[in-house]
């Protein structure tokens, strides 16, 4: 998010605050959250989620906030959860990059590996030893 408050970005407690509204209202489940403040300004707040996690970095120098949001399940709505970040934080601009992970084609190697060569080279170095030591 861009263009953001710098008193909210530099506000634990208000950013603390945001995320647990954004929780609540996506009705994700929370086990954890902590925060910490950074010198000169900024900070970091990560909930632990049921369903995975939520972090949101602040750069108030910057006018910036990275928010990611990862979740599992197909009853999860993180797109509720930024709509309520946006809101309160009301940026100036916004991107938002999804992606879907855990499929099984994106765990599987696109690429299959053949250890043929390898056999090969082995196989000459072999033989030049060979040629070398009969020499």
């Amino acid at each position: 998010m861009y263009g953001c408050n710098y008193d909210h970005l530099n506000n634990l407690e208000f950013i603390k605050t945001a995320m647990l509204a954004a929780i609540k209202e996506t009705n994700l489940t929370l086990l954890d959250l902590v925060g910490h403040q950074t010198e000169p300004q900024g900070l970091t707040v990560f909930a632990l989620l049921g369903q995975s996690h939520m972090s949101i970095h602040t750069f108030p120098e910057q006018s910036y906030a990275a928010i990611d949001i990862f979740t599992y399940g197909d009853y999860t709505r993180p797109e509720k959860a930024l709509s309520v970040l946006k809101k309160i934080l009301r940026p100036e601009k916004t991107r938002m990059t999804n992606i879907t992970r855990g499929l099984q084609k994106d765990m599987k190697p696109r690429i299959r590996v053949s250890i043929a060569p390898l056999r090969r080279m082995r196989n000459t170095s072999a033989r030049v030893w060979r040629f070398f030591r009969n020499k």
